[in-house]
């Protein structure tokens, strides 16, 4: 990219306010996604989104989750095509978080995503999850029911019918599973 400087949270928000004239503080969407140059860091300055119930950081350069502490409303988190690999940095929206998209990361290990409370929807699609230890660590998310994981190693490795009745097996809650509802008899 040369000489061009990423562009951080505070520009992105201060762009986003010229563009929809409106205070990003009084905002309950924002998207920040696509910036050019990408965002590399999340940091503090998200904090002025208090009101913010979904927030899109989604296909920037971002490496890991960080700067949501003041975000008491957030509710949809995305989070796609960037070089996150980790859940860690979701721990501020444990009790209001109800969807998190993050295909297409870096993510091998479920810790950090294991206290979201109030988590439904979980969309992490081609990321770089090898082992069943990690998928079987979100059964005890009492509140996951839509998960979205093809394209990771341990979904690629499998054939699709046996991933799709061990992981119903496993994760008793699911109601949908890599885009298709699960029918239980």
């Amino acid at each position: 990219m040369g000489d061009l400087k990423a562009t951080t949270i505070k520009d992105a928000i201060k762009n986003w306010e010229d563009e929809n004239k409106e205070s990003a503080s009084e905002a309950t969407n924002i998207c920040l996604q696509f910036q050019w140059p990408p965002i590399e860091k999340m940091d503090n300055n998200l904090s002025v989104l208090t009101k913010c119930e979904k927030l899109s950081l989604s296909t920037n350069m971002i490496e890991k989750i960080n700067g949501l502490a003041a975000l008491r409303n957030l509710k949809i988190l995305s989070l796609g095509r960037n070089y996150i690999k980790a859940f860690t940095g979701l721990e501020p929206l444990a009790d209001t978080l109800e969807e998190l998209w993050i295909s297409y990361n870096f993510i091998e290990k479920m810790k950090g995503v294991l206290g979201m409370r109030k988590l439904k929807v979980l969309h992490m699609s081609n990321n770089n999850v090898k082992e069943w230890a990690e998928v079987n660590k979100l059964a005890e998310m009492e509140s996951l029911k839509d998960f979205l994981f093809v394209g990771n190693p341990l979904y690629d490795c499998l054939d699709e019918s046996v991933w799709r009745s061990d992981c119903i097996r496993k994760l008793p809650k699911l109601v949908i599973l890599d885009g298709v509802p699960i029918i239980r008899d």
